[in-house]
């Protein structure tokens, strides 16, 4: 087991110099002058020309990618054009908003989807199957802006249940709590209705297995045997499909903090792209693509953990 989880750290430092070294290249590789994308059409060369020298855009890039990864392993990437301050300084800023948003919204995914998935095989070919794999479906056919807008509408102006947007902060936890309901849901119910669907599919695959038989035919309850058989073997490809689906509560949370007005990391996306502040775009795509990352490691390593025919053939034959 040892020997596995040193080879998933190798790969996952791999894949993190990767990922860096594609983000800088990609925004490095941008047609046209980034002093030019930075101070505008209306600069003088003598301006752009100042500001590549302060930034460095004049050195050779491996040079340049080297400085910026030293910078970044020490929380360093640099000063804010549009903000004039460090870079690291405003992601730390906005993490207390988008870190409990896109936890929320993936406890509440997985919880609505396993519940929905589980009530769904329960009752295959029933009503109520039929009922999930509808209402899912329309899941994932509305956009998650759009749900966000309609939630606005219902709970904010018509229902007055909830604040329509904006953030303000945690020093009351209880309206933090109110500001991020009607995100977290926006997120959640989209990605649960994919996630149900695959649980429902998984859960009636480990139904027919012979041991499912077995526990039913030795008088277990239908209750007890999903609890005890069919779902924790069920949830094994479900986990790597949460892994998985994590990339898109941030890509969601991105949209989703601008339709509500929260000053967290997809406003501040959205407030670099505007701004043409290149530093920080940088640094927020190398920062999601890692989170993303990282998850998906710990997804992996939780799935030798969990599934006991992968335990055993670790140790048997290594990774």
């Amino acid at each position: 087991m040892t020997r596995f989880l040193l080879l998933r750290v190798l790969t996952l430092a791999l894949t993190l110099l990767a990922v860096s070294f594609i983000v800088f290249w990609t925004m490095n590789a941008l047609p046209g002058d980034p002093a030019m994308v930075i101070l505008g059409l209306d600069s003088t060369e003598d301006a752009r020309a100042a500001l590549r020298a302060q930034l460095g855009l004049d050195d050779p890039f491996l040079q340049r990618y080297l400085a910026w990864l030293i910078g970044a392993l020490q929380g360093d990437f640099g000063t804010s054009y549009s903000f004039g301050v460090p870079v690291g300084g405003l992601i730390a800023e906005r993490l207390p908003v988008t870190v409990p948003l896109g936890l929320s919204a993936t406890v509440l995914t997985v919880m609505a989807a396993l519940a929905l998935g589980v009530f769904a095989a329960s009752r295959h070919g029933r009503a109520g199957d039929f009922a999930v794999m509808g209402l899912s479906q329309l899941g994932i056919a509305i956009p998650a802006f759009w749900l966000a807008i309609l939630l606005v509408i219902l709970f904010s102006v018509n229902l007055r249940w909830l604040p329509p947007g904006g953030f303000p902060g945690w020093s009351d936890p209880l309206a933090g709590f109110a500001a991020l309901v009607l995100p977290t849901v926006a997120i959640a119910l989209v990605q649960s209705a994919i996630l149900a669907r695959i649980t429902r599919s998984s859960v009636l695959e480990v139904m027919r297995f012979d041991y499912a038989n077995t526990a039913r035919a030795k008088g277990l309850s239908r209750g007890r045997t999903m609890r005890g058989h069919v779902l924790p073997n069920a949830l094994i490809p479900i986990i790597t499909v949460i892994g998985m689906m994590f990339a898109n509560v941030v890509t969601g949370a991105i949209v989703i903090e601008n339709v509500f007005y929260l000053p967290g990391l997809g406003r501040l996306m959205f407030q670099a792209i505007t701004n043409r502040d290149l530093f920080v775009v940088q640094a927020l795509v190398l920062f999601f693509a890692a989170t993303v990352v990282f998850v998906n490691f710990a997804v992996d390593v939780l799935y030798a953990v969990i599934d006991p025919r992968l335990r055993d053939r670790v140790k048997r034959d290594g990774p």
